[in-house]
């Protein structure tokens, strides 16, 4: 009983020890290590909430709420909101852990050593920056396979200190910050289920070469820049369309509480639709399902219904309905999500869910649905409030669709 209670008080003294050190320095420093010697870095704040230990990732403007902390012996177990991603470190200090980062996939599961330290600035600056990045980049990876994919580039950049994104035909990467040292580019980002690190060499203010993305513990590509005010990207890559001569969708899928729902159905007689082609493993389907969420709570007294339809890592209903209710705890999801019971890595998810549709090539993917039930638009890939002015465009055309949707007469009344 004794030792019990030495062990307990031994633990609170720790945990005050650490949260009040780190309040102090405000910010701690952690590393994902990879095989490959390359550390993707990231900041996160450890502080309390309502007397529990809670901690907030930290991605330039962005700070992400963790509130799953518990210590326990000489150990600090993590796990994320939203993804099936954890962390289980040792206290080797009040400013000290060391452990291993562990992320769910629809294969083997990611694992990855892990640092953390007090400590604010996630990459040193020893010199001037060459040049000013700043403004809207023309972008090309190179895949494993050595196809190019294109992408844009946006960066604001103070001495420095740069922030930014790169906007692809799904999406956006999220809060992206970093520096620029001398003629180096290093910026990353973790929201707990994605980890990325950009490094790129610097050539006058308007090229970048030698360029290398990584993510996670073994992704990698290659990728140059060069800076283009009117940079554009294709349409086509992600775009969603009706077979010929389609303009209804039917399916039945179960919902969490694995009861069957069928669409269409009486109670969406007319009635605007919105169905979210997404999955929990998605970052971008987590910006967006934060902002459907709070539409629908605007919206759904004014003839909308917004289901959304989920193609994760497995077809295991039960670990599928566990991360999706952690999602919608998360975003207060008040509408239907529904398990397709599709892998999103099936080559025939289409075939298998949405047969009406030519092919789901993005997530997140919306489909608007009119009142008379024809499929009205479809709208793949989602530029999230990372994005800045693409995020408020997105929401404007969001918002008129809907409306014109509504404004319409079903001709079937």
């Amino acid at each position: 009983m004794i030792i019990r209670k030495f062990v307990s008080f031994f633990l609170l003294v720790s945990f005050f020890l650490i949260v009040s050190y780190g309040n102090a320095q405000k910010v701690w420093t952690a590393k994902l290590l990879r095989p490959d010697g390359h550390a993707i870095v990231f900041n996160f704040e450890l502080t309390q909430l309502n007397k529990k230990p809670v901690l907030y990732l930290i991605n330039g403007a962005d700070k992400f709420l963790v509130d799953n902390v518990l210590f326990k012996n000489d150990s600090v177990l993590i796990q994320m909101p939203v993804f099936e991603s954890q962390f289980k470190a040792k206290i080797v200090s009040p400013t000290e852990w060391h452990g291993l980062w562990k992320k769910g996939t629809s294969g083997a599961p990611v694992l990855l050593p892990f640092e953390a330290k007090v400590q604010s600035q996630k990459f040193s600056v020893t010199q001037p920056a060459v040049a000013n990045l700043s403004g809207r980049w023309q972008v090309t990876f190179i895949r494993p396979n050595g196809t190019p994919r294109p992408a844009i580039a946006e960066f604001v950049q103070h001495n420095n200190t740069i922030t930014g994104t790169f906007l692809t035909p799904s999406g956006d990467y999220r809060y992206l910050s970093g520096i620029v040292n001398g003629d180096t580019l290093k910026l990353s980002t973790f929201d707990g289920g994605h980890a990325y690190l950009f490094e790129g060499t610097v050539q006058q203010d308007s090229l970048l070469k030698n360029g290398f993305f990584y993510s996670d513990a073994t992704g990698l590509e290659k990728f140059s820049a060069f800076k283009n005010q009117n940079a554009q990207l294709p349409d086509s890559i992600a775009a969603t369309y009706m077979k010929p001569d389609e303009t209804t969708l039917h399916f039945t899928f179960p919902n969490l509480n694995h009861q069957p729902i069928l669409f269409p159905n009486a109670k969406l007689k007319n009635k605007v639709v919105i169905l979210q082609i997404m999955g929990s493993w998605c970052p971008n389907c987590m910006d967006e399902t934060q902002f459907l969420s709070k539409f629908y709570h605007q919206y759904k007294n004014k003839g909308v219904e917004v289901m959304a339809l989920a193609y994760e890592l497995s077809t295991d209903f039960n670990r599928s309905k566990a991360s999706l209710e952690k999602f919608k705890q998360r975003f207060n999801v008040q509408y239907p999500i529904l398990i397709t019971g599709v892998a999103v890595n099936d080559s025939l998810k289409t075939e298998k869910t949405l047969p009406q549709l030519q092919a789901i090539k993005v997530f997140p993917t919306l489909i608007f649905v009119g009142k008379d039930g024809k499929v009205a638009k479809i709208d793949a890939g989602f530029y999230g409030p990372g994005s800045g002015e693409h995020y408020k465009k997105f929401q404007e055309e969001f918002y008129q669709t809907v409306q014109y949707l509504l404004q319409q007469k079903n001709n079937n009344e």
